[in-house]
Order: C-alpha cells, then sequence, then structure tokens
C-alpha cells in the first residue's frame, strides 16, 4: 500500500477524550510510543477548547462522557473536517457507533479493546481521509490505459516498462520520473498510463497544472496549512502531497513554480516528509512525483528560472515525448483512432479520412500536437458534410501561419529565404510575446521568465501592440 511501516504514527497527532482516566492515560502513552503526538481530554468542554486551540489529525472519542454525548462534538461541527474520528463505545453500543459512521466517523472500536489495534484503524481512517481530499481535487479527465504508442514510441514503452519492473521491486520510495514534450503532445496521458501500470495503481494519484497555480496559493495547496496560519486559513487544510500518500503527485509544467515552492519540492521529494504552512510538524509522505515540462529545463537552470539541484534530483528517469510531426505514419494511425472515438462520442457513423486529407494531416507541422490533432478531427466531424474528411482548412490555415509559426529550426534551413519578406524581426519578437503570454495564461511575469526577458519588456511589447 506504500505505506511503509503500519505500526509508526509519527508525525501524526491525536486527541485522546474519554473519562476513565486509567484507559486515556494508557491509549495516550501507547500512541506516544508509536511516534504520534497525543493530547488529552476528560469532558466535552475540554475537547471543545483543544480542538478550537489546535489541528489534530485524529480524534479518538469516547460515546458517554460526564457533562453529554461525545457525538455531539461531531454534530455541533466542533471537530474540523480534516480531523478524522474514531469513536471508542462499550459492549452493546453498536447502535451508537452505528450513528457516529452516519455522522461521519471514520471507524469505531469496542471495548475494551487491544491498543495494539490502534495503528491499523488509524491507518485505515488516514486512507480514507485521502480519499476525500483526492474526490475533492479530481477533475474529468482521459483513460492513460489506452495509450497509443505506435511504431515511432516502441522504444518508449520499453523504457517504461523497465521503470514499471523497476517498481515493483522497490514499491515504496518509488524515484521521480521527467518527461519533456511540447505541449499538448501526451505527457498527462502517459503519466497516468505509468500510474495505472504499476504497483499504485489502487492508489490515489493527483494531477496539477502548476501553471495555474498562483505563487500566493501553491504552496498552501501543495504542502496543505493550518488552521490560523493565514488571515483565510479558517481550517486545517491537507496538502496535495498529503492527499497523494501512497500514491502519484504529477506535477505539470513545473518550471512555473516559484523557486521558493521548487526548493520546497526538492525537499519533500528527497526527505518525503511535509511541513504544512503554519505547522511545527513534519509529516511523512511516500509519494511518487511525476514533474513534465515544455521547456528545456537546463536552458532554465542557465537563466535562473529553474533549481539546479531540482533538475538533479527530477533527472533521474527522464522520459522524451517526440513532438506529433516527428512520428512518421503513426500519426495517421493516431488520427483514425481519434476518429472513431469522436464518432461513438458524437453517435455518428464512421468517418473515413480521404487520400487528400492524410496528406494534408501529414504536412501539417501541428504546433499543438495530440490535442491540436483531436480538435481539428472533430471540427471535421460536425463541420464537413462530405462522407470522408479532407480538412480543406488546414491548407488555409496552415499557408497563412508558415511565417508565424516562428520555429527556429526553419530559420536555420539553409533553403529559408529571409528575403521574401515573410520574416520580419519586429513582428516575429511580438509573436513570441504573445505566444508565451498564452502559455503562461496571461502572466506577464512567468512569460517573461519563460523568454529570459524583464517584466518591463513584457509590458513594453504590450503597450506597443495597443498603441498600433
Amino acid at each position: 500500500m506504500g505505506q511503509g511501516n503500519d505500526t509508526s504514527l509519527a508525525g501524526l497527532s491525536v486527541l485522546v477524550v474519554d473519562d476513565e482516566a486509567l484507559l486515556r492515560r494508557r491509549l495516550m502513552a501507547h500512541l506516544k510510543n508509536l511516534g504520534a503526538e497525543v493530547a488529552g481530554a476528560e469532558t466535552l468542554e475540554a475537547a471543545r477548547y483543544k480542538l478550537s486551540d489546535a489541528a489534530f489529525d485524529f480524534l479518538l472519542l469516547d460515546i458517554h462522557l460526564p457533562d453529554g454525548i461525545g457525538l455531539d462534538l461531531i454534530r455541533e461541527g466542533s471537530v474540523p473536517a480534516t480531523t478524522g474520528v474514531v469513536v471508542m463505545t462499550a459492549q452493546g453500543g453498536v447502535e451508537g457507533a452505528v450513528e457516529s459512521i452516519r455522522l461521519g466517523a471514520l471507524d469505531y472500536l469496542v471495548k475494551p479493546f487491544d491498543p495494539g489495534l490502534l495503528p491499523l484503524v488509524m491507518h485505515r481512517a488516514r486512507q480514507k481521509r485521502q480519499s476525500t481530499r483526492v474526490t475533492e481535487h479530481e477533475r474529468e479527465s482521459e483513460d492513460g490505459s489506452g495509450f497509443f504508442f505506435g511504431n515511432s514510441l516502441a522504444p518508449l514503452r520499453e523504457v517504461l516498462e523497465k521503470i514499471i519492473a523497476a517498481d515493483f521491486r522497490l514499491l515504496v520510495n518509488l524515484p521521480p520520473v521527467l518527461i519533456e514534450g511540447e505541449t499538448g503532445s501526451g505527457k498527462s496521458t502517459i503519466a497516468r498510463w505509468l500510474h495505472r501500470n504499476g504497483p499504485r495503481a489502487d492508489e490515489p494519484m493527483i494531477e496539477v497544472n502548476c501553471s495555474a497555480l498562483p505563487d500566493s496559493l501553491a504552496e498552501s495547496e501543495l504542502f496543505g496549512s493550518e488552521k490560523g496560519a493565514y488571515t483565510d486559513a479558517r481550517a486545517t487544510r491537507q496538502g496535495l502531497f498529503e492527499a497523494a500518500h501512497g500514491g502519484t503527485l504529477f506535477l505539470d509544467e513545473i518550471p512555473s513554480l516559484s523557486p521558493a515552492i521548487q526548493a520546497k519540492v526538492l525537499t519533500a521529494i528527497e526527505d518525503r516528509n511535509i511541513r504544512r504552512i503554519g505547522g511545527t510538524r513534519n509529516i511523512e509522505v511516500d509519494v511518487r512525483v511525476i514533474a513534465a515540462t515544455n521547456r528545456d529545463l537546463r536552458a532554465a537552470v542557465a537563466s535562473g528560472d529553474f533549481r539546479e539541484d531540482l533538475l538533479h534530483r527530477l533527472d533521474l528517469f527522464r522520459l522524451r515525448l517526440p513532438a506529433l510531426r516527428e512520428r512518421g505514419e503513426d500519426l495517421l494511425l493516431l488520427a483514425d483512432r481519434l476518429l472513431a472515438q469522436l464518432c461513438r462520442r458524437h453517435r455518428l457513423p464512421v468517418r473515413q479520412i480521404t487520400e487528400e486529407g492524410k496528406r494534408r494531416l501529414l504536412a501539417y507541422r501541428w504546433p499543438g500536437n495530440v490535442r491540436e490533432l483531436a480538435h481539428e478531427l472533430e471540427r471535421g466531424l460536425v463541420f464537413e458534410d462530405s462522407a470522408a474528411l479532407d480538412f480543406a482548412r488546414l491548407l488555409a490555415e496552415d499557408s497563412q501561419t508558415t511565417a508565424a509559426t516562428l520555429d527556429p529550426s526553419d530559420w536555420l534551413n539553409p533553403a529559408y529565404d529571409f528575403s521574401k519578406g515573410e520574416f520580419v524581426l519586429e513582428d516575429a519578437t511580438n509573436r513570441l510575446v504573445q505566444i508565451a503570454l498564452k502559455k503562461a495564461d496571461g502572466n506577464a511575469s512567468q512569460a517573461a521568465r519563460m523568454l529570459g526577458v524583464t517584466r518591463d519588456f513584457i509590458r513594453y511589447r504590450l503597450h506597443g501592440d495597443r498603441k498600433s
């Protein structure tokens, strides 16, 4: 399960609420010996105070207390959503145990019980809490198990299978994986394929688009925060590293993270623990990190936008996804596969691609790669009335954007003729700025880092665009 030592509760905090002093002290001593941070309370009022004063991972709660029913803590909202509740009940109190589960408790123990059961119960409850956080984060995504490799990606599949074989030998503390490739080339799908074919397929996989995380939220989203850590921190929040414990955390477009957050990611990978914002204790996490980028990380290191130590830590199992235009005839096989899926989705009979359409698909550069291909196929399916698709629009679009694609490999081609007037340095610079802004979702600072220029340069170019 990727949990490491199942008897250890190191890094967890537990509040034990029971009016039987001897039992309470015995449970607290046992939990402390297992590495947990422990506090105790014997009444509802004392429990309320401690729950409001500190964040606990778990609440071990007796149902019958001198000043009321323990379950009232759940009913009245005194127990934060991030605190897992395990109820203790006397023999014959099954009805109360059932009620506690209905109210949201994760498990229950019937007194008297062996304290040795606590690690098993806590780990089981922790998995339930992870599931809740994963569900909160989940988004619809394509199934990566059916990734199309074809002949061109056969070497990549061999490398993936070797990584998976190593994963099954290790099981825990799996090394990170770095996936490089252009936007839309299938990096997310490869990450899902790797997770779903490995030993952690039944564990959570959390996907994070780092370029969509504002700097102000990135730290709390990835590492969590304690109640009161900042103005809006009204409750303890579990971070995505913690939610992915035992599974996989996919960090897409990792260079978008600030250097400070990159440093914390490096520490989490190396030390296998994290600390929430405002927290004072380390939380153990066993997470397989898969990072992806559409940038040259070595160039990003040279420009100061990416930490060299993090690159060296990630660059153990490196995968490069070739651009769609580099996959030869596999492009047509992939197009047929995607088109069949789209026909089923639109409830239409299977459409074919004309020979001219195939030539156009092969001739086009596909700057958006597989994602752009899928969109073009769907547009053709919806808007072309003929029985077979020929993608006439591609021909016009390709001729209009040849000069605007700004692929440096074209400029280095001896056959490229600058004298034709297709290339204008001023226009090319403005076009690069617009492309970078689009990739950065309008974030001028991030676009400046991508291009290795100052933010003022970006602003100047934008101002110039508005004036013209």
